[in-house]
């Protein structure tokens, strides 16, 4: 049983890791949120303690440590920006980081982590859970199958949000990294990884709601749609009273994986706690192509 330390204990992603916390046979011993709403946690880790202040949380953890009761991981599901100090907070304690998708908002950030693992020995990780989904591992075998091919790929991913999306830090581009970052990074990881490396990118579209354009990968062409809009919805999805919308067509062919995703989370932890999870080098790609989209959308 690992010791586990989790911060951003309030947030909406933050249940994902308290089951697979959970679910993995650990131990949640401390978390942390400047917010008080985490009566979640009496559903996983009743017994943990909690703080809304970073500095009794820090000496709680430093505390631990020097009594023998290290942390070994930190998870980190606070707003995006945060990522980068908290990440490194985590390594400082001598304990390894599994941290919330985008890792980080710039490509130098990963440079500057790569120096402090090799400082302390540890390890930081993240979550990609789509490369774990059963329907898009069989898609790249058989995208890797091929050679001499270039696919025609199709990827729309509407989420809806309300008015309080833009009054949050997710509305702000300079601490969300916009909605490329936001909403996209998981699914442009899953096209680097799928499809190779770019070769050309154009942005036709891209607004506080949305984001729309062209990717020419090693493998693929890719247009691809990002909105948080429900007015964006197809008609059909509206009628269900769906409010969010996955599509992945390849070469005319709708690949489904809206389902499976429940469990990704404790799958991704699964691999991480045995040595399989993804760390820097895997996470950097999505970060440095999110990174030019944002560059070229402020040109």
């Amino acid at each position: 049983m690992k010791n586990f330390a989790l911060i951003g204990a309030a947030g909406y992603i933050a249940p994902r890791h308290l089951q697979a916390i959970k679910d993995t046979g650990n131990n949640l011993v401390a978390a942390l949120d400047k917010f008080d709403s985490v009566g979640i946690m009496d559903s996983f880790f009743p017994k943990a303690d909690f703080f809304t202040e970073f500095e009794r949380f820090d000496r709680h953890l430093e505390k631990l440590r020097r009594n023998g009761q290290k942390i070994d991981y930190v998870s980190i599901c606070s707003p995006n920006y945060l990522h980068d100090s908290h990440i490194r907070f985590a390594l400082r304690q001598q304990a390894d980081a599994i941290c919330e998708k985008p890792l980080v908002l710039n490509p130098w950030n990963v440079d500057a982590l790569e120096e402090i693992e090799r400082e302390t020995g540890k390890k930081v990780s993240t979550i990609l859970q789509l490369r774990l989904h059963p329907n898009i591992i069989q898609l790249k075998k058989e995208v890797d199958s091929t050679t001499n091919k270039i696919f025609d790929v199709n990827l729309t991913y509407i989420t809806s949000r309300g008015k309080w999306y833009h009054h949050s830090w997710k509305g702000e581009e300079i601490k969300s990294g916009g909605i490329a970052t936001n909403i996209g990074i998981h699914f442009f990881d899953m096209l680097l990884w799928m499809f190779g490396k770019v070769k050309s990118l154009r942005i036709e579209r891209h607004e506080n709601d949305r984001a729309i354009g062209y990717l020419e990968l090693e493998k693929a062409r890719v247009n691809w749609m990002l909105s948080i809009n429900e007015d964006h919805l197809p008609v059909e999805v509206k009628q269900k009273g769906k409010r969010t919308y996955r599509s992945l067509k390849m070469d005319g062919k709708e690949i489904e994986f809206s389902d499976g995703f429940t469990d990704l989370h404790t799958k991704s932890y699964a691999e991480i706690l045995v040595g399989r999870g993804f760390g820097l080098k895997e996470a950097r790609p999505s970060i440095e192509l999110a990174h030019e989209i944002r560059q070229k959308k402020n040109v």
